[in-house]
């Protein structure tokens, strides 16, 4: 954590971009350990930088696939812009699914990303991969990537840091980020080794006890929290 502290220090203008979700009806409540994780290291790199945006209270709708259509691939096209200078002041909001859904509300997260220098995606370890609304976020994002790989028209990200730091329980954490850190690779971001990590509290991934589930609450917040 110390790295990616230190990194982040050197930029301006930050977004942190949380994916994991709780039932919010449960009595006390409790934030997933990663928008926790989200959290103190926004304070310790300096709260005035970074702005967090929790995409699970978000609507944001699933991507239509149009990448792979009869017509071809379409996503990413300037048919496809968002045609309102509040969401959209920048003019590079090109998503069908923005388009055929007003209220998408995937611009409150494009439009932050676009003006950063850096962005941390947070999210959960579930069953050996990424947690669904960080999936389903990424999938949305593809406009952005295709405007250089399929259009040849400029990378608008590559002058941003990003990363992906996730938290699980058990099983397959390695595996899950650097097959994360290849996709914004591909994205076009700038993707320094010290943004993407994941911690986990066992490797065992048998290891599916009540009691470990409490115990990595406790080792999780004494080795970020305390």
């Amino acid at each position: 954590m110390d790295a990616t502290i230190e990194h982040l220090k050197g930029k301006k203008r930050i977004l942190f971009l949380t994916t994991s979700n709780r039932w919010v009806g449960e009595k006390g409540g409790e934030k997933p350990k990663s928008t926790k994780l989200a959290e103190r290291i926004a304070e310790l790199v300096g709260n005035e930088r970074v702005t967090i945006i929790d995409a699970t209270k978000l609507k944001i709708y699933p991507c239509e696939g149009n990448v792979s259509t009869e017509r071809g691939n379409t996503c990413g096209e300037k048919k496809a812009a968002l045609k309102d200078d509040e969401k959209n002041p920048s003019g590079c909001h090109r998503c069908w699914a923005s388009v055929n859904n007003p209220d998408d509300e995937l611009w409150q997260i494009s439009k932050p990303l676009l003006e950063s220098d850096a962005v941390v995606f947070f999210g959960s370890i579930r069953w050996g991969q990424m947690n669904a609304y960080y999936q389903k976020l990424i999938e949305r994002l593809t406009w952005l990537e295709n405007r250089h790989s399929t259009l040849g028209e400029e990378n608008l990200l590559k002058e941003i840091d990003a990363g992906i730091i996730a938290i699980g329980q058990n099983w397959n954490g390695d595996n899950v980020v650097r097959t994360q850190k290849q996709v914004l690779d591909f994205f076009g971001f700038k993707t320094p080794e010290t943004l993407s990590w994941h911690w986990s509290y066992s490797h065992d991934a048998a290891d599916e006890r009540p009691e470990s589930y409490q115990e990595a609450v406790t080792a999780f917040e004494k080795a970020f929290l305390a």
